[in-house]
């Protein structure tokens, strides 16, 4: 008998390992041409440049993380239905596990967006969006450069792709 997890409750499929995927919610915050971008404090990222953004929690769907993250972050309150999602990235090498990151963009809000998170972030600034500071965290860029472009799916840091297996 083969151990593991069964797939769709198909008993004649088995996964002897699950790998986990993190699921991030990142919040491009826009006025006019311009993006609002958060300030690392601290760790690898110290000083460097990233979109208000976290992970999603247990039983939360993933415009109510946004909205949350947002609060949480920069202090703004976001009606989940104005949030629109622009883009979805798979990245591995961002940190331990891979992940997936969903941008959703917001141009309503309630509240002037201040630095909420003070041991995590040293600001708060706003750049035009296509002349973004150079210290931008490789992985936000990617997802703010997909945006700008319409492109709404994209993958970061996978070396290769998994070979296709029969169904």
């Amino acid at each position: 008998m083969t151990s593991g997890k069964r797939c769709n409750g198909d008993s004649s499929m088995t996964v002897s390992h699950v790998d986990r995927h993190i699921v991030d919610v990142h919040v491009l915050l826009t006025r006019h041409t311009k993006l609002l971008l958060t300030r690392r404090r601290g760790g690898a990222f110290d000083g460097r440049w990233h979109l208000p953004s976290g992970k999603l929690d247990a039983g939360e769907d993933v415009l109510t993380a946004a909205a949350r993250e947002a609060e949480e972050e920069v202090g703004v309150l976001i009606d989940p239905d104005d949030l629109t999602h622009v883009h979805t990235i798979h990245v591995n090498g961002s940190g331990p596990e891979p992940r997936l990151g969903l941008f959703f963009a917001a141009t309503r809000w309630a509240g002037e967006p201040s630095n909420r998170e003070q041991g995590k972030c040293s600001g708060l600034g706003w750049f035009d969006l296509h002349h973004l500071p150079d210290n931008l965290i490789e992985y936000p860029a990617a997802g703010i450069d997909a945006y700008r472009q319409g492109v709404s799916f994209s993958v970061l840091g996978w070396s290769e792709r998994a070979p296709a297996r029969d169904t």
